[in-house]
């Protein structure tokens, strides 16, 4: 295990530094079975999709087992379930398909990345304690596109740049999927004043051969409104490097309680 949690006896406790709310934050609990997972991967294999649901909130400093079983191994790809279990209840439920290079005639270029504003002329979200999520002083982000949430702003597109604010040794697919899960939901600025919101369901895609990403780098984020209503949202992000390479793709559905 990594991201600074503590395993003790097979079984991981982590600390409320990483709260968000009542439930620790998901980028951290859903990169922390992402690795498990891997570990039951052969090599040369990297993970190509992720599913998530979150099925209850996972509590900090409360011990938490984390399983993973690999569900089929083919000649190319490999499909893994992962899931945390916490008071005897399943929290996190994860399904996730590994897979190696194919010869293939099928090459289309990436997306390109969308303009920005430079990290430095950007507002930051500071940790403020209390105010901020715990998590966020672990994780900074600057804003790019749309509103803040809560600022009443409204529209369809959130996001920014985003890094850890402790460099990490290296930079590896679960330091992106804890990094993708950071931003608040992007209906957010919808509203006036504070209220509940969460992720429901999760899917990100990493794009391979993934962007050499350099320990410290910034990744630009970018999330869009499909729809929302009836307490529910749908989105979809992108996410790039500094130098506009594609790295990976996320889609969410969220719950908000306003």
């Amino acid at each position: 295990m990594s991201f600074w949690v503590q395993c003790v006896r097979g079984e991981v406790v982590i600390p409320a530094s990483w709260g968000q709310g009542r439930a620790t934050f998901g980028g951290l609990v859903a990169a922390l079975t992402f690795e498990v997972m891997a570990s039951k991967v052969a090599d040369g294999r990297p993970m190509r999709a992720l599913q998530v649901s979150f099925v209850g909130p996972v509590e900090s400093d409360v011990p938490a087992v984390f399983e993973a079983e690999l569900l089929r191994e083919g000649k190319a790809v490999s499909q893994v379930q992962g899931r945390i279990m916490q008071n005897g209840e399943p929290r996190l439920v994860c399904l996730a398909s590994f897979g190696g290079d194919r010869d293939s005639v099928v090459e289309v270029a990436p997306s390109a990345a969308p303009e920005a504003t430079p990290v430095d002329q950007c507002q930051e979200l500071p940790y403020i304690p209390k105010v901020t999520p715990e998590f966020t002083q672990h994780i900074e982000m600057r804003w790019a596109f749309g509103g803040m949430p809560f600022s009443g702003k409204g529209g369809r597109e959130m996001g920014g740049w985003m890094q850890f604010r402790q460099t990490p040794e290296a930079f590896t697919d679960a330091h992106i999927v804890a990094l993708v899960d950071a931003w608040p939901p992007a209906v957010l600025p919808h509203l006036k004043a504070p209220a509940p919101a969460s992720s429901l369901s999760w899917a990100l895609e990493i794009v391979h051969p993934r962007p050499v990403v350099a320990a410290g780098e910034w990744l630009l984020y970018r999330a869009t409104i499909d729809q929302a209503g009836a307490g529910y949202g749908h989105t979809h992000a992108g996410i790039w490097t500094q130098r506009g390479e594609l790295v990976a793709l996320s889609r969410q559905t969220v719950t908000v309680f306003a």
